[in-house]
């Protein structure tokens, strides 16, 4: 497989292709306010830090999303239990100040429908890897949102981010697994790292199942219950994700 990966900033005419692309987001979780706000705007203000991989027809078959922020700046210093959330308030508040970044987080991976199980992700987290070193930092860090969780939802992140494979001591989820064989390390869970909340009407909408019952719903594609509360007529799901560290 002959894969060409550049960045945004190196190839802007990509950005549109790159942007239409699919991904595998479950639709609810694109309502995080955060991310509704601030992912768009990755690709206009951070171009360098954007990469998009495409084929020997010239076809966009993947893309990788980060952003830089300041880590080692009084009141920070560990990686946030906001996770994907705070990494991109941090991002952006550190471009509009004028602070510099030391770290760079990873955003997303996606590959195009179709190219799954080429090893493209994997082929993707090197790149940004490289980029990361290409640009002057040591650390590459990513919120990973494993991608089997959503098949045991009532498992707390904690013990599920420690699973492991009998055959080989990798992690059990194949998300996690494809940045430990790529050098990651394994280093907190970020308990908050996204948070969608909207009233039951909108969850309907959104799910088109029922919440008509207090308490914890488990919802296709959710890595933890979304939790209900029909006197209330809301509900909201806070979703972690695993914090891994590259070094460069």
């Amino acid at each position: 497989m002959n894969l060409t990966v550049t960045t945004v900033a190196a190839r802007p005419e990509l950005a549109a292709a790159a942007g239409r692309m699919p991904d595998s987001w479950p639709g609810f979780v694109l309502e995080d306010l955060v991310g509704w706000a601030n992912y768009p705007r990755i690709a206009v203000e951070f171009p360098e830090y954007v990469l998009v991989a495409t084929d020997e027809d010239g076809a966009v078959v993947a893309r990788a999303y980060s952003v830089p922020f300041a880590l080692h700046v009084p009141g920070r210093e560990e990686l946030p239990e906001g996770g994907w959330d705070q990494v991109l308030l941090w991002a952006f508040s550190d471009l509009r100040h004028g602070r510099a970044p030391d770290t760079v987080s990873a955003i997303e991976i996606a590959v195009a429908d179709g190219r799954q199980g080429e090893g493209i992700s994997a082929r993707m987290v090197a790149a940004m890897r490289e980029n990361a070193g290409r640009l002057g930092f040591a650390d590459l860090v990513a919120p990973v949102r494993p991608s089997a969780k959503h098949l045991d939802a009532s498992a707390p992140m904690e013990e599920y981010a420690r699973r492991t494979r009998a055959e080989d001591g990798l992690p059990y989820d194949p998300w996690l697994r494809v940045h430990v064989r790529a050098g990651g390390v394994i280093e907190a869970v970020a308990p908050v790292s996204m948070t969608v909340s909207g009233s039951l009407a909108r969850w309907r909408s959104w799910t088109g199942l029922p919440f008509d019952e207090d308490g914890p719903v488990e919802v296709p594609g959710a890595l933890v219950p979304v939790q209900c509360s029909v006197a209330h007529g809301y509900a909201v799901y806070v979703e972690p994700n695993v914090w891994v560290r590259h070094r460069v």
